[in-house]
């Protein structure tokens, strides 16, 4: 079994914790828990032909006072970095992530996810933010915790592009 961590970031309150327990054991809750520090999670998936273990790291929200330790990001294959369609503030936060994780451990494969597209109607992030998002090559995927939309997509595919990238 081939073992891979993955990194999931973005702001405080963007659903990162949400969208791992939906992933990992089909579940939502609204209630609010604020992670301190990493919280890693682990499922056994397949990607391919290759049995794989997803070693996913649930690393604490950033915001002006709590920045995200790049000694979390070490060895990690991939990552899905998180913003809220709610929150325009928290895309911001979601490209600062994307840079941190470039100068810390590399070119590896990301996807960056928009959350809480069951608040479509509350969105701050305009379409056409996101296709100018998608014209720069980022791969975006428009997720919620809530409903499920697109999550297993969005570690289904970003596992297929971590073992194509160590091929």
């Amino acid at each position: 079994m081939i073992k891979k961590k993955i990194c999931v970031l973005g702001a405080f309150a963007v659903g990162k914790t949400s969208l791992i327990e939906r992933y990992v054991n089909s579940v939502f809750s609204d209630k609010y828990h604020t992670t301190i520090g990493v919280k890693t999670d682990q499922k056994d998936v397949k990607s391919g032909d290759k049995d794989v273990r997803l070693i996913i790291w649930d690393i604490n929200g950033e915001d002006d006072y709590q920045k995200v330790k790049p000694s979390y990001l070490t060895g990690a294959s991939g990552a899905l970095i998180i913003a809220d369609g709610t929150r325009k503030d928290s895309l911001a936060v979601a490209m600062e992530m994307m840079e941190l994780i470039k100068t810390t451990i590399g070119e590896k494969p990301f996807f960056l996810l928009i959350n809480k597209s069951d608040l479509r109607q509350d969105w701050e992030i305009t379409r056409e933010e996101i296709e100018d998002l998608k014209d720069n090559k980022i791969n975006i995927l428009i997720t919620s915790a809530k409903t499920g939309d697109n999550v297993e997509k969005a570690f289904t595919e970003l596992t297929g592009s971590i073992i194509e990238n160590d091929l």
